[in-house]
């Protein structure tokens, strides 16, 4: 999808943006790169500057419910100082990094629900605009993508994936909002939890999996949140036993209860979340088999492809709104 929009706040003659990123996926702490196409209007104008910004459909809790919202999560400077001639073609490249806790998008191609954006700002004789807006798509990193599919393996079942305004305490969260892949539990988890939510915080120096066990309440009271964290390397041994890995995770996180208190639950809103437990795991091992579905086998279900577009569509369409 690629919206081509005049630059409204010059009025007719006014140029036109058109942002095209490179095909393919992005990842998380990777390089995203394209080109910012320019055509030029009816007089000459000066470019003072183009900026990306990134954008994310995200969701917050009030005390009235939940609302959401467009939050701006990065923005690059890509290029300005020069002059646009009427009716001139011109292209800016681009590559710029995205950050490391960019959320992931997709699995295997398949999309999780998660929507994100690419904004284009065109500064030009004092007046800007933010006309252009594509998706974008964001793929997992390879310590990311071993963990969803070790629990594919396992037998959890993908349910949702959405973006959650606050901070999750005791980790080393940077983006104002975190992403929260919720799953169904395998059948010999079943009995002892509703879901697991899991949460990745990668960084360059590794990867903070948070995992979050919803309990089901027994004979003598309701049930509570149990939450804990473990770190893996971006690079380690190709031959780590993930299944094994992360089926222990799993196990300590449901059946020790007692090392996790009701009050270890996510912090919203403002980092007044506690710490959780803190556990290292061994290196990660970059080779992931490619043709391992894990997880992606059930994404379909909860989402097609179709209704994706859709939803994308809409969130384009409505952004400015939601902004006021």
């Amino acid at each position: 999808m690629v919206f081509k929009r005049l630059l409204g706040s010059l009025g007719v003659g006014g140029p036109t943006v058109d942002t095209v990123l490179d095909p393919g996926a992005a990842r998380p702490g990777g390089a995203l790169s394209g080109r910012v196409d320019l055509v030029g209007g009816s007089a000459d104008f000066d470019v003072e500057h183009i900026c990306l910004e990134l954008v994310a459909r995200v969701e917050a809790e009030h005390a009235d419910g939940e609302s959401e919202g467009v939050v701006a999560f990065d923005r690059f400077t890509v290029g300005g100082g020069f002059r646009l001639a009427a009716s001139e073609r011109h292209s800016v490249p681009f590559t710029v990094t995205l950050p490391w806790e960019t959320p992931v998008t997709e699995l295997h191609g398949q999309p999780l629900g998660v929507v994100l954006g690419v904004r284009t700002e065109l500064a030009v004789a004092g007046a800007r605009d933010k006309g252009d807006l594509d998706p974008l798509a964001v793929a997992p990193l390879p310590a990311q993508e071993a963990v969803l599919e070790a629990l594919g393996q396992l037998g959890f079942g993908f349910r949702s994936a959405d973006l959650e305004y606050g901070r999750i305490g005791g980790t080393g969260q940077q983006l104002p909002f975190y992403q929260e892949i919720e799953l169904v539990p395998a059948p010999q988890y079943a009995h002892q939890v509703n879901e697991i939510e899991l949460t990745f915080l990668a960084s360059p120096g590794g990867l903070e999996v948070v995992l979050e066990a919803d309990k089901r309440g027994g004979p003598l009271g309701g049930g509570h949140d149990a939450l804990s964290r473990f770190t893996v390397a971006h690079e380690g041994a190709a031959a780590q036993d993930w299944g094994a890995l992360v089926d222990g995770w799993i196990r300590e996180l449901v059946e020790h209860r007692a090392s996790y208190g009701s009050h270890a639950v996510y912090g919203h809103g403002g980092g007044h979340g506690h710490e959780p437990g803190h556990h290292s795991g061994p290196g990660v091992g970059t080779a992931v088999a490619a043709g391992a579905a894990g997880l992606a086998v059930g994404v379909v279900g909860g989402m097609v492809a179709a209704e994706v577009v859709d939803e994308i569509g809409d969130f384009f369409e409505g952004d400015e709104d939601e902004e006021g």
